[in-house]
């Protein structure tokens, strides 16, 4: 039976049966009804042959024990296990269904002694964590000893230090109270210095006004000879007030930066323009185109600068607000930084983007040997200029000039070679300044009658290499016909 027994389990029919239904389970869906089919029968065949081995070992194991012997286990479950199976030819119900109770009642005696297993090892270790209990109660029963014996010897001694200590801690209140008294006298000189600096900050500001308004009579006074715009009315800059607040860089020094800047844009006008209007005569020799070239430059340097200030105070302002506290508006704060770090200002940028739109500038031709690189000078200069008058409260910007506009008398000077009876203009010379709806620096422009005809271009010429002198008659010119 022992040797049935063994070939029984060297075999691994069982474990071969178990993987063809677990192999068929998995490819059940897949199958046809024929391999579906086959796959049945090969482990019913299979099946089979085990229970025949089974019975084999069963009907040995009988003979082994005697004639009488195994009876009652045979009538009490081989019999009607049989008596099941054969009933069940109909309905396989039945023997499933012992047979779920015996498996049933195999898993719950497995359980239970694994259950009983498990609660020995627990009750092993509760008692091995009592016994480590014990010890450790006993160890701190002894630690709470000494320390009953420390704290007897602890109230000892601090009886006879109280009375030192008190004596300290009345030493101390009282040096407290001196250096308390100490600092309030500090803080008040310091309140008083910071009083002298806003002053002496005052009249700083005031005597660098009246050097900006002394250079503006003097610049006046020089000019006074020359064809330079005239100022339309005279700006005497009040003494800064006095505020309860401190007021930023920016609004202290506004009135110094705002004549300081008028007495720039005059400047340029008396001599940049004029010098870079030299260099384009070199190679053009109508004044006209000239001259509108240069009134062109100085518009679009206006432009270009307002939206680069625009952008620089966006970046300004995000990034201050996150920081921002204090006595001062965001808004003063964004304009004393931009006052304070205008060299941050990439006025490269500004000019590029100025000769970039000149280049495409329908009112201005060019002959193909110059570039209007030539006058960057000029361009930083004004871009420079028109950037610093948008930090100004309010700011300074150039007033809007159409050719063919009527000719205003506020506005505009009219240049030497004008038609002082015709009441249009012809084009500008230069752009006038202005504060809000305020002409404060008047511009130039041509005025003449009957010379108001279309003028075309024709499309510019591509331009490559150094400038080289050219002479321009406009009796000759491609580019304008009248």
């Amino acid at each position: 039976m022992a040797d049935s027994l063994r070939r029984l389990i060297n075999n691994e029919s069982c474990r071969i049966l178990q993987e063809k239904l677990e192999n068929w389970y998995k490819d059940y869906h897949i199958n046809s009804c024929d391999q579906n089919l086959n796959r049945c029968c090969e482990i019913i065949e299979m099946n089979s042959m085990i229970q025949g081995q089974l019975f084999t070992i069963l009907n040995q194991t009988a003979r082994e024990g005697g004639h009488y012997a195994g009876v009652e286990t045979i009538k009490s479950r081989l019999l009607p296990w049989l008596g099941t199976c054969f009933s069940s030819t109909t309905s396989g119900r039945p023997f499933e269904t012992n047979l779920s109770l015996i498996q049933e009642s195999i898993e719950k005696e497995r359980q239970l002694r694994e259950f009983a297993s498990t609660r020995k090892h627990e009750i092993q270790q509760l008692e091995k964590e009592l016994n480590s209990t014990h010890l450790q109660l006993n160890l701190v029963q002894q630690d709470l000893a000494e320390a009953q014996m420390a704290l007897e010897e602890t109230k000892t001694k601090s009886a006879t230090t109280l009375l030192a200590a008190e004596d300290e801690i009345v030493h101390l209140k009282a040096a407290l109270k001196a250096s308390q008294a100490q600092e309030e006298s500090a803080l008040r000189n310091l309140d008083r210095l910071n009083d002298y600096e806003q002053q002496v900050q005052i009249l700083k500001d005031e005597i660098t006004i009246l050097g900006a308004q002394k250079s503006v009579l003097h610049s006046r006074l020089a000019r006074s000879r020359s064809p330079s715009p005239r100022p339309c009315r005279s700006r005497s800059p009040s003494p800064l007030p006095l505020r309860s607040c401190s007021p930023g860089r920016a609004r202290l020094t506004n009135a110094a930066r705002h004549a300081h800047l008028v007495a720039r844009f005059s400047d340029i006008y008396a001599q940049e323009r004029l010098d870079a209007q030299t260099l384009l005569r070199t190679y053009i020799d109508d004044l006209e185109i000239v001259q509108r070239i240069i009134y062109v430059a100085a518009v679009e340097s206006f432009h270009a600068a307002k939206m680069a200030f625009r952008q620089f105070k966006m970046r300004v302002r995000k990034t201050l607000s996150l920081t921002h506290s204090g006595p001062e508006s965001l808004e003063d704060t964004v304009l004393d930084y931009i006052v304070r770090h205008e060299d941050l200002y990439d006025v490269q940028a500004s000019v590029n983007e100025v000769i970039r739109a000149m280049n495409i500038n329908p009112k201005i031709s060019f002959p193909p040997e110059v570039d209007f690189i030539m006058i960057s000078s000029l361009i930083r200069e004004l871009c420079r200029v028109a950037f610093s008058m948008q930090t100004l409260v309010p700011p300074l910007d150039i007033a809007f000039g159409a050719d063919g506009e009527l000719f205003n008398e506020s506005k505009y000077r009219r240049s030497y070679d004008s038609d002082f009876t015709a009441p249009l203009v012809v084009y500008h010379v230069w752009p006038a300044l202005m504060e809000n709806d305020s002409i404060i620096v008047k511009g130039e422009a041509v005025s003449k009658r009957g010379a108001l005809l279309p003028r075309s271009r024709s499309p510019s010429p591509i331009r490559s290499g150094s400038p080289s002198k050219w002479a321009y008659s406009v009796h000759n010119a491609s580019w304008f016909s009248h």
